[in-house]
């Protein structure tokens, strides 16, 4: 069968049988608006994300499977980030129409298993023809208790800074995709099917041992310069404690300038955050509870210094905060 044939509304039919019943959910797929409930002393937690073809992704290197788990963990990635519980999601498709139904079934069919392994329930969204790329926009709402919630502006001198997990993978991947390589599996697999550190973000909210947390997904500089800016503090930081992942560091042995990818290259969706001096031993409990590395990377500082990187020959170099810009490229 065709989309053509299915049409929209039974299109929006096809995806509401596969959608289970959701904790909080009074009213999912099929009203004018979903019905939600909020756990009692909770925040709500909102985030959006659009994907659009030939800029996020292209269909050549990502299969439409993975092309749904990438667009949930993207979004779930920014309710980790504040340290939130993720709990409703809603999905807009602006589809071309000659994108086979199978294409389809086979995004929605990756899209709701990463959903369900978040604790995501698909309540709501809409669906229109594109004339032009694949479009994707996901809405996800989370929740967190009024008095956890972890922002980008607690950062403060003498705080450690921290990253979960490697960094650079993603951005490695991408580059030899460009050059019509195939990356290694492991880096491929953190290009295409990122996942949210949902877990850590929790851990860390609930044992109030982050100052201030954001994700990396445009790069690790770009992102520790949000929380700079936010906090109104410097930083420096120590490039040879960056966590690269084994095939990052055979490349890198290969080639030196692939730091740059370490230092600012998207899409880790790691976990970037502070911890005061006086939590390290919180700290060491959340990392033992969620079996996750946690590396530090150096200290927030005045605001004077900006960013400061120490190189392997002990230099100070100080760098911008770059990073991907939709307006105006990499940095």
């Amino acid at each position: 069968m065709k989309l053509g044939q299915l049409g929209e509304f039974g299109f929006i039919d096809r995806i509401a049988r596969r959608v289970g019943a959701g904790s909080g959910v009074r009213l999912g797929i099929g009203d004018d608006c979903a019905a939600t409930v909020v756990p009692p002393g909770e925040l709500l937690l909102t985030t959006s994300d659009l994907l659009i073809e030939e800029v996020h992704f292209r269909r050549q290197w990502t299969g439409l499977r993975d092309l749904g788990r990438k667009s949930v963990a993207v979004n779930v990635s920014d309710i980790a980030a504040m340290g939130g519980t993720p709990r409703h999601l809603y999905l807009g498709l602006g589809i071309p129409r000659q994108t086979a139904l199978e294409e389809l079934d086979a995004f929605m069919d990756g899209l709701l298993v990463e959903a369900e392994s978040y604790g995501v329930t698909l309540v709501g969204g809409d669906t229109c023809g594109s004339p032009g790329p694949l479009l994707i926009s996901i809405t996800v709402e989370g929740t967190i208790p009024e008095t956890e919630l972890v922002t980008r502006d607690g950062a403060r001198p003498g705080d450690a800074i921290f990253v979960s997990g490697t960094l650079g993978d993603s951005a490695l991947a991408l580059r030899k995709l460009q050059t019509d390589e195939a990356p290694d599996p492991y880096l491929a697999q953190r290009h295409h099917a990122p996942r949210a550190r949902t877990g850590l973000g929790r851990a860390l909210a609930r044992a109030r041992a982050a100052s201030a947390m954001i994700d990396v997904s445009d790069g690790l500089l770009a992102d520790l310069g949000h929380v700079l800016k936010a906090s109104g503090v410097g930083a420096r930081l120590e490039r040879e404690t960056i966590p690269l992942s084994p095939p990052f560091r055979r490349e890198l042995e290969k080639d030196g300038g692939l730091w740059d990818l370490a230092l600012a290259g998207g899409e880790d969706y790691e976990l970037l955050f502070t911890v005061p001096s006086g939590k390290q031993a919180v700290l060491d409990q959340v990392a033992e509870e969620v079996e996750l590395p946690l590396t530090r990377l150096g200290s927030i500082t005045s605001p004077d210094d900006g960013i400061v990187v120490k190189d392997r020959h002990g230099r100070d170099c100080r760098l911008p905060n770059a990073g991907f810009n939709h307006f105006r490229g990499t940095g």
